[in-house]
């Protein structure tokens, strides 16, 4: 930081403007002058302004932004699961995300292992800048860990699967109908039908949710990939565990802990 500190200091030697008489009356000599030595400094300043590396921020925002995460285990600032103790409980709320802040999409839970971190949501990715009317999906939030996997819940718009207004899975279509459409946001890439080994309808009061086992052995976010989709008001909600190989043998079962606690 001292170089960059130094690159603002004006040094006393500089060259100051001169102080000849103008040859309009308006402006005094005095105000001229003054005029001048303004000039060279703002001058001065922006010379220093470029000395700056690129990678320096000039501002750094009191705020973390939204796609920003804690990169902390959730252990830590995350209550206790009252159904599994040895799980953490996460309540998504309009401070989390720009479409839940949009009211674009109703907060949804979950649980998860105390040791995960949450991590970072680009903000392309994020949502924020096509809130409220967001015409492809978004990532809404992620966490992760490297011995066990990671999770993500993506949010889609109802019109891209169906024309009616608040239609609910059902009215989408059937499990297999579903994920055909989503199929690209659980592997991050390419969906082939072959790839679903498993697929069921889930009710919890009044909504419903579809559920899906998939081995994936192209997908970018894991060979082996659990989903569970739900539709409410505007919106259509995915939550996604992706495991590779390794992880799915040490962490089927909290995958699928995590997977079953998902609801709106």
């Amino acid at each position: 930081m001292a170089s960059a500190a130094s690159a603002f200091a004006i040094s006393p030697s500089l060259p100051t403007a001169s102080c000849r008489k103008p040859k309009r009356k308006p402006i005094s000599p005095a105000v001229f002058c003054q005029r001048g030595s303004q000039f060279v400094h703002r001058r001065e300043i922006l010379k220093g302004l470029t000395l700056l590396p690129l990678s320096l921020p000039l501002f750094e925002s009191v705020h973390p932004l939204p796609s920003q995460s804690k990169e902390i285990e959730v252990g830590s600032y995350l209550p206790p699961s009252q159904s599994d103790p040895s799980f953490v409980f996460f309540k998504a709320s309009p401070r989390d995300t720009p479409a839940l802040r949009a009211g674009n999409v109703q907060p949804y839970q979950f649980i998860l292992p105390p040791t995960w971190k949450q991590t970072r949501v680009a903000n392309i990715l994020s949502g924020n800048y096509c809130q409220p009317k967001c015409a492809e999906p978004w990532v809404e939030v992620k966490f992760e860990d490297d011995k066990q996997g990671k999770i993500q819940v993506v949010a889609s718009p109802l019109i891209r699967l169906t024309n009616k207004p608040n239609a609910t899975i059902e009215d989408i279509g059937s499990p297999e109908k579903v994920i055909a459409s989503l199929g690209p946001f659980v592997t991050g890439n390419t969906y082939d039908p072959e790839e679903l080994l498993e697929s069921s309808v889930e009710k919890l009061g009044d909504q419903t949710y579809y559920k899906y086992t998939l081995e994936t052995p192209y997908a970018l976010t894991g060979t082996h990939n659990l989903a569970k989709a739900t539709a409410k008001g505007s919106t259509v909600v995915l939550f996604v565990a992706s495991a590779n190989d390794k992880q799915w043998q040490a962490s089927e079962k909290v995958l699928r802990t995590m997977l079953d606690s998902f609801q709106l």
